[in-house]
Order: structure tokens, then sequence, then C-alpha cells
């Protein structure tokens, strides 16, 4: 496996710069951000996939540096009901397949996305509950109406550019957990999988590793590398359903953290033994969102935490005793 670093933590950089601090922290792949939540997008979208000779130079900045590009991400909302947000996001996406296509790179990672409802509100509407029934008719309206046209055309985009999609399971997302990955699955195709991100499962209660082994290697495109702790005080008093401010993380029930800061190295262990164990073997991407850290102190704390169990987890060949 290999060590990534996802540019949106670094938004201050220019993308060349970008690149040389990385190399200098010893990471060995980059996913670029192309658009939609990103707040400095690390390349032009709409230059790359223009200019022939611009593709060309993107890459070699990348690779003259020993340096792998795992993925390009447009996190956003393609399903966003404004129309503005919406049509914005989604062709950020399109155009986001469309050059990882021409680069001839494997991957896109981004979000399922969460539509409105029925009565034409410009703002999304997440269903988190059974309960009452209008709860259940909107969902059924957004699956059949919404969510499942955008994503038949979005996943045959991608695979006549020959590209796999890795979408985040995120709380807020039509995609937030194991059934609602796989049913996407169904309705896009099998060049639709998941960018796995375990701090998104801690605290909706899921366990990780439960889930890889569940999905199996050919629906895990590519892995973010990301700590939640979680306060067992608050998360027994309020739940992990917490709208708190990111920032107000002495209250609530849970944050992000620079990994090692939500959980000991025996469980990041287990983690990458259970990627390989389904025979994943790509890039684990940092991706900081610690409020309790700088960026780079974050970053240079997560590789120190992550190589020694990258490199120690399973040899790079079997050995005769085990087979």
């Amino acid at each position: 496996m290999k060590i990534g670093l996802f540019s949106d933590g670094l938004p201050d950089l220019p993308f060349t710069d970008f690149l040389d601090w990385s190399v200098g922290q010893g990471i060995e792949a980059v996913e670029i951000g192309t658009g939609g939540f990103s707040g400095a997008p690390h390349c032009d979208v709409d230059q790359l996939l223009d200019d022939g000779e611009a593709r060309r130079d993107f890459m070699e900045a990348i690779n003259s540096r020993g340096l792998l590009l795992s993925a390009l991400n447009c996190n956003g909302n393609p399903l966003d009901p404004h129309p503005q947000r919406g049509e914005a996001d989604s062709q950020a996406l399109a155009k986001t397949i469309q050059l990882a296509g021409k680069l001839e790179l494997g991957t896109v990672v981004t979000m399922s996305g969460c539509p409105g409802d029925p009565s034409g509100s410009p703002y999304p509407n997440w269903v988190t509950h059974p309960w009452q029934k209008q709860f259940i008719e909107i969902s059924k309206w957004q699956w059949e109406q919404v969510i499942t046209p955008y994503w038949q055309e979005t996943g045959k985009l991608a695979a006549d550019h020959g590209v796999n999609i890795a979408i985040e399971i995120h709380p807020g997302q039509s995609v937030y957990n194991t059934r609602t990955l796989l049913r996407l699955r169904e309705i896009a195709g099998p060049n639709l999988g998941v960018n796995f991100d375990p701090s998104h499962l801690f605290y909706q209660g899921m366990d990780p590793i439960l889930v890889i082994r569940t999905l199996g290697g050919d629906c895990i495109f590519h892995v973010h590398a990301k700590d939640v702790r979680i306060d067992p005080y608050e998360m027994a008093l309020n739940g992990g359903i917490d709208i708190r401010p990111f920032q107000n993380l002495n209250e609530r029930s849970w944050g992000y953290r620079t990994l090692g800061f939500g959980h000991d190295d025996r469980w990041w262990r287990d983690f990458v033994s259970a990627l390989r164990s389904v025979g994943y073997d790509g890039v684990l991407s940092i991706e900081h969102e610690d409020m309790l850290m700088s960026a780079r102190e974050g970053i240079v704390k997560s590789v120190d935490f992550l190589r020694p169990i990258v490199m120690t987890t399973m040899p790079d060949e079997t050995p005769a005793w085990f087979l």
C-alpha cells in the first residue's frame, strides 16, 4: 500500500508547491480536488479537458516527483435541488469523469448527493426516520424520480470513459451506509463502488471491518485515512446525530481527528489487514479535517502513524507456510 494525501487539506498551497511539500513528507500518492465542495481545487478542469499539452504538464509534475495520482476528487451534491448549485456540481462531476478518462486515471471520488422533495424546495432533504408516512413518500420519490435516473446516466458516462466512481458513504447523502451503497451500485452498475472512509462509519455505530468484508475488494476503489474520536459521555447522552458546529468539538458527541487520536494503532493495523484480505492494495489517502490541529502538523503526524502500519501489517509475498 501507499500513503497518499488529499489536496483539499492544504488549500493555501499552489499545485506544484503542494506536490513538493508532499514529497518532503514522504507521501507517495496524491488525490487532487477538482471542484464541488473543494474550497480551492488544485487543477483547472476546463483547461485540462481542452488542452492536451496542459494534461501532459499536469501528469509530468506529479510523475517527475515520484508521486502517483490516485484519484480526482469532485465531492459535491450533484442532486442538489437548487438549480444553480445542482447544475454546477453535476457538471463538475461529469467533467471530472471525462478528464479522468483523458488522463487514463481509473478513479473519481465523489458523493452520492441528496435531492430535495416533491414540493420543489431548493434545499436538500435527508430522510432519517420512517415513522411519518410522508418521510417514506419523500424517500421513495427521491430514489425513483431523482437518484435512479441521474446515477444510471452517470454510471454509463463513467463506463464509457473507463472510470470507476468511488462514492463516500456519508450522512446527509443518499448513500450513508452499506445498504444504500449497494442499492446505488445496482442502479449505476459495477463502475460505481466506494471510497472507503472509516471516519463516517464510527459515529453511526457501524463496524468498518465488517463493512470491508461485506463489500469485498471488487467494490472498494479508493480509501481515505481519517479518524474520529467519540466522546463516550456525549454519545451516551445525545447519540451520534449531532448537528452542533464542528468547531465546538468540546461539546460534540464526536469529532474528526488526526490518525491515532481517535483509534489506536491496533485498530488501524486491523483496518489495513482487512483491506488487504479482500484484495485492496492501493492508496490510503490522508484527509485532514482535525479542528484541534493545523493541517501540516496533522498530516505529518498521520504519515508517521501510518508508515510502520503499512510496512509491517503484511509482507509483500505470502510465506509458503501460509498457503
